[in-house]
């Protein structure tokens, strides 16, 4: 039977279902409908649909109709379902699911736009997902997913629908999803049975536009190599997120983007030059390369700020703005903390507790990246900065370079690009109240990373074998040992990758030798 004769007889039935008092619910014609093959598992298989983590179909906890998905992810694996369907280019399209379980994802990649995606976070009971995307000019085909959370219980999935322009799959059957108070309507071959079906619901079905990703509890090795990720082409070398090696303990994406018209609210677009320039790195690439290197024990930060950034927060509305924003990045993107690179002024008074919301909202990871001038005493905005959250501070890492001259903690001058420059003026926040392991020595990578203060990443070392053990110092050497020192910042890795990794090669080899 073909499509128009099958629209036909189900237009006669609902005008019949007026006299005899039946509604019935439709999948839409062949410009609005259901594009999904084996939308609610009817098929009794997972026929359609591409499992990486075992799926199934179940009989024992469904939506509607006789079968659900379900699937089990992995302590490596997030139990991906999914499907590529054919779209219009240029078209929009509704995506919606009903799923059951924690942390369970629904989401459309390869759209030629904005990939999306969403969550949700609870599972109790069955609710709703549903989400929107545009398709790009040559965009033929999109595929849609579902997947849980590494390591988190079993999830169900039901009655997935893509609404849009397009041809429905044609399959023997073809269920539609129950709404409230409708009726259910199932096409099998050439006959068309309608049976009426009630659903009370008592609370609308919970949605949400946010990603958040919870991250492997990894913790973080004793000593740690920080680095910079470039969202922005310099003529460094361009990487993927992926792409970033593990000598890298943490990634810092450089950077958050602030919104104009909300003062302290910041953002975050992937750069469409850096995107062309890596072959179409897109938004949704770049959250699975987030999990990937989350996987591999690397932690991915979002840094806000550095040498052109306007972002404010000095005042209550704009902190507050400012800490939800970046929670919602955070949510967003999978991001595992925030990095503070506000190079333009900070306000202890209320970024302090700006960061504590951060923190209790899912940021754990709390970096700073201070220049020399805002660690010259405890008196300086960052420096107090620091002290007022440092129960929850992860790591200063301070910039030693675009410095000239500063005071060490001896109160003598000391110039940038030497071992005296790093451990005179780490000495000064050793003594002004952060611990050993909140210090950092941030470097540039090579001499393109910086205007001035390159020093060779042997140079680095030395300074790190000085502040832990007392050797490889140059004319200044502390009165005590920090064996405890926490590592170094580069800026940055794409300028390290395109100088061979020398510094990452260097210094994170000689960071596993420290007590």
């Amino acid at each position: 039977m073909t499509s128009h004769a099958r629209r036909a007889i189900v237009a006669l039935l609902s005008a019949l279902s007026v006299t005899v008092g039946l509604v019935l619910a439709f999948a839409g014609n062949a410009s609005a409908a259901n594009l999904v093959a084996n939308p609610g598992f009817e098929a009794g298989s997972l026929s359609g649909w591409t499992c990486s983590g075992g799926g199934s179909v179940t009989s024992t906890d469904k939506r509607t109709g006789s079968y659900a998905l379900t699937a089990a992810p992995a302590g490596s694996d997030n139990a991906r379902c999914s499907q590529t369907v054919t779209v219009n280019p240029s078209s929009r399209y509704t995506l919606t699911a009903w799923v059951k379980g924690s942390y369970v994802y629904l989401g459309a990649s390869g759209t030629g736009t904005t990939d999306v995606s969403t969550w949700n976070p609870t599972g109790g009971s069955w609710v709703q997902l549903s989400t929107s995307f545009s398709t790009g000019a040559n965009t033929r085909s999109v595929t849609v997913y579902v997947h849980g959370w590494y390591g988190q219980p079993a999830y169900l999935a039901d009655d997935v629908s893509l609404d849009g322009p397009g041809t429905p799959p044609t399959s023997t059957t073809t269920t539609t999803t129950t709404r409230p108070t409708s009726s259910t309507t199932t096409t099998t071959s050439t006959t068309t049975t309608t049976t009426s079906t009630t659903t009370t619901t008592t609370t609308p079905p919970t949605t949400t536009t946010t990603t958040t990703t919870p991250n492997p509890n990894v913790p973080l090795p004793k000593h740690v190599l920080t680095g910079y990720w470039h969202n922005f082409d310099n003529g460094a070398k361009p990487l993927t997120i992926a792409q970033v090696p593990t000598t890298y303990d943490i990634i810092a994406v450089s950077f958050a983007d602030a919104v104009p018209a909300v003062r302290g609210r910041v953002e975050f677009n992937l750069d469409p030059v850096l995107s062309q320039k890596l072959g179409g790195y897109t938004i949704e690439q770049f959250k699975a390369d987030i999990k990937t290197v989350q996987g591999r024990g690397q932690k991915v930060i979002i840094s806000v700020g550095g040498e052109k950034g306007t972002i404010w927060a000095g005042d209550t509305t704009s902190a507050t703005a400012f800490a939800n924003s970046v929670i919602e990045l955070i949510r967003t993107y999978g991001f595992d903390g925030v990095d503070i690179d506000l190079e333009n002024g900070v306000s202890a008074t209320y970024m302090g507790p700006a960061l504590r919301t951060i923190y209790n909202g899912g940021g754990k990871i709390i970096t700073f990246a201070p220049q020399t001038i805002d660690g010259q005493s405890t008196g300086q905005q960052y420096f107090q900065l620091a002290l007022a959250v440092k129960d929850i501070l992860t790591i200063w890492n301070m910039q030693y370079y675009n410095s000239g001259t500063m005071l060490g903690c001896d109160q003598q001058v000391y110039s940038q690009g030497t071992v005296n420059f790093l451990t005179a003026l780490a000495c000064i926040q050793l003594q002004g109240g952060l611990r050993a392991d909140q210090v950092g020595l941030g470097l540039p990578a090579s001499p393109s990373g910086a205007g001035g203060g390159y020093q060779s990443p042997t140079n680095v070392n030395n300074a790190l074998n000085c502040l832990a053990r007392g050797t490889n110092c140059g004319t200044f050497k502390p009165s005590t040992t920090y064996p405890t020192i926490r590592g170094a910042m580069t800026w940055s890795i794409n300028w390290d990758a395109s100088n061979g990794y020398a510094f990452a090669n260097t210094v994170a080899p000689f960071l596993d030798t420290l007590p």
